[in-house]
């Protein structure tokens, strides 16, 4: 069909070309002069070499053109689907990072949940003064428990810590400092001077979550293999 069409404008403007020549000396065309028909004329061929060139060239290209129009139609839809259940694909992140990443916190608002690890324990990434501190709950921890390099990368002034307390540890006693934390955070969970002790070298592997950040909240609880933090309002 296409090609009919242009092969009917072909025939037309090489008729028109012939009724140029033949009426030059007239200087008319009907209503037109010579000139602005042969202008006419030239403009009409113009558009007849351009469209024809556009409609080979979409032929040509159009599966390849067909399938970038798909991939951005399919991109385009990826897009309104993910923005629409943006809070849905966001729980399902921070569950898989749960399980991949110990410490990692799924937060929602004041509430925080936080997925057992494979050793069984509740592995949290604190912020203490700004600074990541791993931690592990301890639920007979009186208060929150820093090894002395979590301590020196919370900032707390070490070389003037007064080791008077003695506490029990998986090694048996030790020596700890008390100190008080500025800021404790755990995802949306943020506690202010917040009571904390800091033990002597090598008595600690890991820093320990105790109650001295567990009794600010509203509540706390385990079910299965959760745990579940909520703070006030």
């Amino acid at each position: 069909m296409r090609r009919r069409v242009l092969w009917l404008l072909l025939i037309g403007l090489f008729v028109a070309i012939l009724v140029l020549i033949a009426r030059r000396g007239e200087g008319t065309v009907g209503p037109l002069s010579n000139q602005d028909f042969a202008s006419l004329v030239y403009k009409t061929a113009l558009l007849v070499f351009l469209g024809g060139a556009a409609l080979t060239l979409i032929r040509e290209r159009f599966t390849h053109a067909l399938g970038s129009l798909l991939l951005w139609v399919v991109l385009g839809l990826g897009l309104v689907i993910g923005y629409s259940y943006r809070f849905e694909l966001r729980d399902v992140a921070d569950r898989v990072m749960a399980e991949l990443v110990p410490g990692h916190v799924i937060g929602r608002g004041r509430n925080v949940e936080i997925a057992r690890t494979n050793t069984g324990d509740f592995a949290v990434t604190a912020q203490v003064n700004g600074a990541s501190v791993a931690m592990v709950l301890d639920t007979g921890a009186s208060s929150v428990v820093l090894t002395r390099e979590d301590a020196k990368a919370a900032g707390l002034p070490l070389e003037i810590l007064a080791y008077t307390t003695s506490i029990d540890t998986a090694n048996g006693r030790a020596r700890a400092a008390p100190v008080t934390l500025d800021r404790v955070a755990i995802g949306s969970l943020v506690e202010h001077s917040v009571e904390a002790l800091v033990v002597q070298p090598g008595q600690l592997k890991v820093s320990l979550l105790g109650m001295s950040f567990l009794n600010r909240l509203r509540s706390w609880e385990v079910r299965g293999d959760r745990l579940l933090l909520r703070g006030y309002p």
